[in-house]
């Protein structure tokens, strides 16, 4: 596998701004294009995560610059390098940084990154199970990660997923239910609870039937928490944690307001955890992937992902956007 030839072209989708519009599409680049970096991979699959989404339509003001191409995630085969790290036929995969923010991103065919931001693809994943993961379920596994390491346990009591058929929300429920936790998925899809079931879950809230109270304090109900979405569901969940339970705290779709008081925190010593992926340390995320390759492998991958092109991208944008999505869309290239 080597690198196209030398002005030799392929195919990627850039987003461009155009009189304050932001839109993207399918174009035509050389290696000259695009950003600079120490390893060039030959990309096998990206995915799609809300954050793609918000870049890629402007629907959020993510991209720092443009052109650039989209695509926060990607998995393929080192084809160059220029740091002794890595090796042509390396199999590998980078997830945050700038990657699709300020670098060109995982859209295209090849991509060409700083070395610092590559992860060797662990033993026991393959380029498309890492992709099917990807951002959405690495922060997943963050979350888990640091509930555990602020004392979650399987005995203490019942865990929830909020959000629960989304990227993160799917991944977390899968990962908890393997682990051995007792999980219940809140969702505002009604449709979806058998399919939330075949994740792990055991027990479906609706989120059209939940009754969150007004009161600083409701009745304690959960132990820990995996929170993508936000707003009033994460201020509703600070009233009814557990004493010393946490809530892992990593996604906006349902506002970046939290209207709470200090009470659940000063005498139920409930812990707010904030969750961050993409700035995440080498060293945690060297230590985060092969475990995911083990026991918390999600054992369900396919059961919550679906494969598209590069073409159907704008989509699967709509798709996020509405809020429609069910589990992981992965961008075969």
């Amino acid at each position: 596998m080597t690198e196209p030839s030398a002005g030799g072209a392929f195919r990627a989708f850039r987003v461009f701004e155009d009189g304050g519009k932001i839109s993207g599409r399918v174009v035509q680049l050389t290696l000259g294009d695009l950003s600079e970096g120490a390893v060039v991979i030959k990309a096998a699959y990206s995915s799609v995560n809300f954050k793609d989404a918000l870049a890629g339509t402007g629907a959020g003001k993510i991209m720092r610059r443009f052109p650039l191409v989209g695509g926060i995630d990607v998995s393929g085969t080192v084809v160059s390098s220029a740091d002794a790290r890595f090796k042509t036929g390396d199999q590998v995969l980078v997830t945050g940084y700038d990657l699709g923010v300020a670098h060109d991103g995982g859209y295209a065919e090849y991509v060409r990154v700083p070395a610092d931001w590559v992860v060797p693809v662990p033993a026991g994943l393959t380029l498309a199970d890492v992709m099917a993961i990807g951002t959405a379920g690495f922060t997943a596994a963050l979350s888990v990660v640091e509930l555990e390491r602020n004392g979650l346990a399987p005995g203490n009591g019942p865990v929830i997923v909020t959000g629960a058929t989304g990227g993160v929300g799917s991944v977390a429920v899968q990962m908890l239910a393997a682990l051995g936790y007792k999980v219940t998925a809140l969702t505002g899809k009604d449709a979806e609870h058998d399919y939330l079931r075949s994740l792990g879950a055991a027990e479906v809230l609706s989120r059209s039937t939940l009754q969150m109270g007004t009161r600083p304090l409701e009745k304690t109900m959960w132990a820990g928490a995996v929170d993508p979405v936000g707003g009033e569901t994460l201020a509703w969940l600070t009233r009814t944690m557990m004493y010393n339970g946490a809530i892992a705290c990593s996604g906006l779709t349902g506002g970046t307001e939290l209207h709470t008081t200090v009470l659940p925190f000063i005498l139920r010593g409930t812990k707010l955890l904030g969750i961050d992926s993409v700035m995440c340390p080498m060293a945690v995320r060297q230590a985060v992937w092969p475990r995911l390759a083990t026991i918390m492998r999600p054992g369900v991958l396919k059961t919550m992902t679906r494969e598209i092109s590069i073409d159907e991208l704008p989509d699967a944008f709509a798709t996020l956007l509405k809020g429609n999505a069910r589990g992981r869309f992965v961008v075969k290239l």
